[in-house]
């Protein structure tokens, strides 16, 4: 039985990990002309917020090696269940890319060279963000993703009404962190798009996986002491009662 639980947790941090590079990097690079910033910011809140409904109760719908980090450091999941996670996430990631840019070589004209919704900074930044500048935005974007993810959970899960607050945040982040670095927040949403990006993308990828870990791991020592261990069970204890 635990095995079955292990193998459907991991196929579902694959799959979502999967549909959100899918459905919300798709909507960067094929509909960007016709919904703009705010929708590509509503497409990856929406996403995550579905998904955290569909795949919550099964693995916890963490689909971003950052959360999952988060949760680790939270001591919610062992250092087993973070590795596959890990795995399973960047390989999903991976393949969402790979059917995402398999269906844009469909639209007549398209070139993924350079761009395909990968994440930058300098030259490849809509404000020309520097190095420096785009290292403090994805630490501080994915602080509040984490941060607000380990707020709203008691457990490993997403479960009832958690996922509508992580997904307004992820959209709340994606409209400030879009005309900064396209917006990672997210290892494995950043991995697979720069893989079939190429170029600076993938040698600029390095920050768009260290930064948005440091800000999963400092939004779980902040969260450590903004709710203590004691405090986060009275409250679990109390919503089960009620």
């Amino acid at each position: 039985m635990a095995m079955t639980m292990r193998i459907r947790a991991l196929a579902s941090e694959f799959l979502g990990t999967l549909l959100l590079v899918f459905f919300a990097v798709g909507c960067a690079v094929l509909g960007v002309e016709f919904i703009g910033t705010l929708g590509i910011a509503l497409a990856f809140g929406f996403v995550l917020l579905a998904l955290a409904y569909a795949l919550g109760p099964i693995s916890g719908c963490h689909v971003n090696p950052a959360v999952t980090l988060g949760m680790l450091c939270a001591r919610r999941i062992d250092v087993a269940t973070a590795i596959g996670y890990w795995i399973a996430q960047f390989v999903g990631g991976i393949a969402g890319a790979a059917l995402l840019f398999l269906l844009a070589k469909q639209v007549p004209g398209f070139r993924a060279d350079g761009a395909f919704g990968s994440n930058g900074y300098g030259d490849r930044s809509p404000v020309h963000i520097n190095t420096g500048g785009a290292f403090l935005a994805e630490v501080v974007l994915t602080f509040l993703l984490v941060f607000v993810v380990l707020g709203v959970t008691h457990r490993v899960a997403v479960v009832g009404f958690d996922g509508l607050p992580i997904g307004i945040a992820l959209a709340v982040i994606h409209l400030l962190g879009i005309p900064l670095t396209g917006t990672s927040v997210n290892p494995a949403r950043s991995l697979g798009p720069a893989l079939f990006a190429g170029g600076s993308a993938l040698s600029q990828l390095w920050l768009f996986i260290v930064a948005p870990l440091v800000g999963g791991l400092l939004a779980a020592l902040v969260h450590h002491v903004t709710h203590p261990a004691g405090e986060e069970r009275a409250i679990a204890d109390e919503v089960s009662a009620a």
